[in-house]
């Protein structure tokens, strides 16, 4: 946990946007694998742990404005529960080093809640949170989202979109390990190796650090499958490994990276080609992040880069700026370039993705591969998001697209579908948007470009 003044100060700006009653934020429970007593690893809501700091199941925080004061719900530890995991610092002991000073227990909330006025709560989206919620407050449970406060859940948005240099620190951390995982891909990678096998190695680094997955782990030998989360294939020489993984360390916060490298060491022509268009891309979009600039600026910043480069190779043909209006380049790079990052992977988008990626009222675009555009609006100073672009040869969209002579005058069929063994290429790195119109790219420098991970599997292959 951080200290003290920073969840108060976190609770305290929430407060400001409101002039009376109170806000009830969820902790997230022990969800059950198979049994109760036998659950699916345990990680708290990050909007309860960002403004009440503690990583336990079963809580309730309420920020009570009417009252001004703060109070944690639950239901602290019992002689049973020592029995089982060992001597335990009580809950209501814990709350205080976050500023809560009152703990109480959770069957009390609902007397606590009866009668109030002006009771905010946002969306959710565990099952139990929206039952639990809606039985102490009597409401419809299929009519939940009714009852939410998007005021709310637009004065979180703007509060934990802009990180503060401790949260910097975080994640720069939770990106270094995830540097770890990927650098120890492209040490262990043999041919003979089948993907779980490296899943394997990869997923024993978090580990090291007191951390764990940020999500399920991406790793192929197909990247032309965008998550590829089947392990069963065996690598070869000859083919790249598309590894597309992060860490999310013990204070909650996530990294997340994709590189792609060669089984053998060594990139072929033709993966050398099109992994240093994609590295043209990240250049490309990474040079035009600064505070002002729309993500979605820099997103067909990166597609049209992706046309130039199609169009050498005689894969596409015609305009460029006319090619990626219709959308003809998305046979290549169907999805967004980036989202946002923080305390989870894909940051506050349980709000909901057009709340956190667009600006009021924008909304998302229809056309194929813009659709996929998670995020739109300007960037400030204090944002973190990833860069990912890729290029995939997908058969199966190659083929839909063909039957439908779709972009004809964009596209070179006959040239395109001599890449369809390819597979696919993604490269993804952590953005920080600074003062002064910098950014940066977060964690310890990295080997990015083909040359770089060529150089780096080589010395590693000599020890």
């Amino acid at each position: 946990m951080f200290e003290k003044i920073f969840y108060e100060n976190r609770r305290k700006k929430l407060k400001e946007n409101f002039k009376s009653g109170l806000i009830v934020i969820m902790g997230n429970n022990f969800s059950p694998l198979d049994c109760e007593d036998n659950t699916y690893p345990f990680i708290q809501d990050a909007t309860f742990r960002y403004y009440f700091g503690l990583n336990h199941n079963g809580l309730v925080g309420v920020i009570d404005i009417d009252n001004n004061v703060d109070i944690i719900f639950g239901n602290d530890y019992t002689m049973s529960d020592i029995i089982w995991m060992g001597k335990q610092k009580y809950l209501k002991d814990i709350a205080k080093e976050v500023g809560v000073d009152k703990f109480i227990e959770k069957e009390e909330l609902k007397s606590y809640l009866k009668n109030r006025e002006n009771i905010r709560f946002t969306n959710q989206y565990k099952a139990d949170n929206i039952m639990y919620l809606s039985s102490i407050l009597d409401i419809n449970p299929l009519e939940f989202d009714n009852y939410t406060s998007f005021d709310l859940v637009k004065a979180i948005i703007k509060q934990r979109n802009i990180k503060d240099k401790f949260e910097i620190e975080e994640i720069e951390k939770a990106v270094n390990i995830t540097a770890k995982m990927h650098l120890t891909a492209m040490e262990k990678v043999k041919a003979g190796m089948k993907e779980y096998e490296l899943v394997a190695e990869v997923e024993k680094m978090p580990k090291k650090y007191n951390a764990y997955y940020s999500f399920q782990t991406i790793l192929t030998k197909n990247g032309q499958i965008l998550h590829n989360h089947n392990h069963l294939e065996t690598l070869k020489d000859g083919d790249i490994v598309l590894l597309d993984c992060g860490a999310l360390n013990d204070e909650g916060y996530c990294g997340d990276m994709t590189t792609t490298f060669p089984v053998s060491g060594k990139f072929s022509e033709r993966q050398k080609i099109v992994h240093n268009i994609v590295n043209d891309m990240f250049e490309t979009a990474k040079n035009n992040c600064r505070a002002g600039v729309t993500y979605k600026e820099l997103h067909l910043k990166a597609c049209k880069v992706l046309t130039e480069n199609m169009k050498k190779l005689g894969l596409m043909k015609g305009d460029v700026e006319e090619a990626v209006k219709v959308g003809a380049h998305a046979l290549f790079m169907p999805h967004g370039l980036g989202h946002m990052m923080g305390m989870t992977v894909h940051d506050m988008e349980n709000f909901g993705e057009v709340n956190v990626g667009y600006e009021d009222g924008e909304k998302k675009s229809s056309q194929f591969g813009l659709s996929s555009l998670r995020l739109a609006k300007k960037m400030e100073v204090g944002n973190i998001f990833t860069i990912e672009p890729g290029i995939y040869f997908i058969p199966e969209l190659f083929e839909k697209w063909k039957k439908e002579k779709l972009h004809e005058e964009f596209l070179n069929y006959d040239e395109i579908k001599k890449y369809m063994d390819f597979g696919g290429i993604r490269m993804e790195r952590d953005i920080l948007i600074e003062e002064n119109g910098e950014s940066r790219i977060l964690g310890e420098k990295f080997p990015r470009t083909a040359d770089e991970i060529e150089n780096y599997m080589s010395i590693k292959s000599k020890k």
